[in-house]
């Protein structure tokens, strides 16, 4: 565990700088009031944490002001890198990721990956998967339950352009969390309010006051993949039209947050007069069709989540509801069975089931 400040060590967030072995490294004010405000807002105070650095300049500066923030609260703090083996660069990158721990005086973990290009995922797609699965693994070998994301606010806006396009429904549409938790280990995402300007002001200080300069992934400005094109293509002609919209954009995820935790709430309310049974794996049918359309499209989806199962399309949802409509109206003798991704949905005896397929 890092060592507190003395009484007469200034902390970071008075003095403005990361005083390390050899440099004192300047921070922003904006980034480390948001690190550590989320950081004393958790229930209990991590012995330890981590932070995700792939060796961009979002993932450094949180690497940097972490390790600030981390020795005024007393917590350890471990450097997780992944490397994906997608680009040439890999192995430089890794190496300035070193480099920085080095100049931080923490350990750095790295786990290497294999990104499985198949079962219909794009590439964006399993290289995130394979990414979470390997931070995952990284923290719990050292002990670690909280790991810091860099993501920031034109991160969120991304977000909400993306999952509108694909036409997500409300819980799409809020984006990224503050936190979340993934594989049993929890997300923290301190900077989704900060501009990444602010950042990559930080980044251009640090590198003044010491040389090290964060790696550049090519592929983040390669319209090929569908994040890039966002960016570099549609985001260029927001900004001549509504240069705050990154921010009106995420705002409107911060509310559709809000509106999503209510309908979390109403579906938990009305599942729970739908005579579950105890393990939740089935509910009446009969209690079932009293509810509003709208309130039992909710509620199956809710119910669909808590046990497991993969949310099914807007085309799947609105079928499983018809059959289910009908199923009642024909009586509750007839048999019904819904494959949904690996789970099946049945209805009998007026019940309706959910579980896997074996």
């Amino acid at each position: 565990m890092n060592t507190p400040p003395t009484p007469d060590t200034p902390l970071a967030a008075e003095s403005g700088v990361l005083r390390c072995a050899s440099v004192a490294l300047p921070l922003a004010p904006a980034l480390l009031t948001s690190l550590r405000l989320a950081l004393l807002a958790l229930p209990a105070q991590p012995a330890r944490i981590g932070v995700a650095l792939s060796g961009g300049a979002d993932s450094a500066m949180l690497a940097v002001h972490a390790a600030a923030v981390a020795r005024e609260l007393g917590i350890g703090l471990a450097l997780l890198h992944v490397h994906h083996g997608l680009q040439a660069a890999a192995d430089d990158w890794g190496r300035q990721v070193h480099a920085l721990g080095a100049l931080l005086g923490l350990p750095v973990q790295e786990a290497r990956v294999q990104v499985e290009q198949g079962a219909g995922k794009g590439i964006e797609a399993a290289a995130r998967d394979a990414r979470y699965a390997a931070l995952a693994q990284l923290a719990r070998a050292q002990g670690i339950s909280h790991v810091l994301l860099a993501h920031h606010c034109n991160d969120q806006a991304e977000t909400v352009l993306l999952r509108l396009l694909r036409g997500t429904g409300v819980v799409g549409m809020a984006a990224m969390s503050d936190a979340s938790v993934r594989d049993g280990t929890t997300y923290l995402r301190p900077w989704l309010g900060q501009d990444r300007a602010t950042i990559l002001q930080a980044a251009a200080a640090v590198e003044d006051a010491c040389g090290w300069r964060p790696v550049e992934d090519p592929t983040n400005a390669d319209p090929r993949y569908t994040r890039a094109a966002v960016r570099e293509l549609l985001a260029p002609v927001l900004d001549s039209r509504w240069p705050g919209w990154r921010a009106i954009v995420a705002r409107h995820a911060a509310h559709m947050a809000e509106a999503a935790q209510i309908l979390d709430e109403v579906a938990r309310e009305d599942f729970a007069r739908l005579e579950p049974s105890e393990d939740g794996a089935s509910f009446s049918l009969r209690a079932w069709r009293e509810l509003s359309p709208a309130r039992q499209a909710q509620v199956l989806r809710f119910w669909l989540q808590q046990n497991g199962a993969r949310m099914p399309t807007d085309a799947r949802l609105r079928d499983l509801l018809r059959q289910l409509r009908e199923l009642h109206s024909l009586g509750h003798d007839r048999q019904l069975r819904v494959e949904q991704a690996g789970h099946v949905v049945r209805c009998h005896r007026g019940r309706v089931w959910v579980e896997p397929r074996g």
